[in-house]
């Protein structure tokens, strides 16, 4: 059975610009496995706020 995700669902561009960063940043935290994808649209991967906010979170309290 298929769930969906919980909350709205937003692009890597809208994801940077809510977090106060690059896109780049947001494929980089991927690539490290801070962030995962929660969808998809068409070739874009779509990630929840509420992650992209906690990855942003972990990445700073690992860089004090």
């Amino acid at each position: 059975m298929n769930t969906l995700p919980k909350g709205p669902l937003i692009t890597g561009d809208l994801a940077a610009l809510e977090a106060g960063v690059a896109p780049a940043t947001i494929r980089k935290w991927v690539q490290r496995g801070h962030l995962a994808a929660a969808g998809r649209q068409g070739r874009a991967l779509l990630y929840r706020l509420e992650d992209v906010f906690a990855a942003e979170r972990k990445v700073h309290l690992g860089s004090s």
